[in-house]
């Protein structure tokens, strides 16, 4: 019963499903451009079955887009709701940012300052 209100969740939103390793290969792969199921499955080293059920679960949230070719269904990747992550992460990135270069200054000033341990 766990695992399905588990599984439930991936499907709400761009973060939970994200959160799944193998999920985030797959946008990865996408990246470079449309593919194939059978290209995933090669490039990842999954079975079809998985492959399969991740896109489905980024299809849900709209990271995955997918167009018919012939017999062929292509899978790309949508940005515009990895754009709440971004955002999201911003926030954190520009805290550790100044956090860095506060440690680079005092690192500066510390090189800096005489060694007042010299002879003790």
């Amino acid at each position: 019963m766990l695992g399905s209100v588990a599984r439930a969740a991936t499907t709400t939103d761009a973060f939970n499903a994200v959160a799944e390793p193998r999920r985030r290969e797959i946008l990865d792969a996408l990246g470079d451009g449309e593919r194939t199921v059978s290209d995933l499955v090669e490039l990842l080293g999954l079975a079809q079955p998985q492959v399969s059920k991740h896109l489905k679960v980024l299809r849900e949230v709209g990271l995955v887009d997918v167009r018919e070719d012939g017999r062929h269904r292509l899978y790309r990747v949508n940005g515009r709701p990895l754009r709440e992550i971004h955002d999201w992460v911003g926030r954190y990135a520009r805290a550790w940012d100044e956090r860095f270069e506060l440690i680079d200054e005092l690192l500066d000033e510390a090189k800096q300052e005489p060694d007042n341990h010299q002879g003790d």
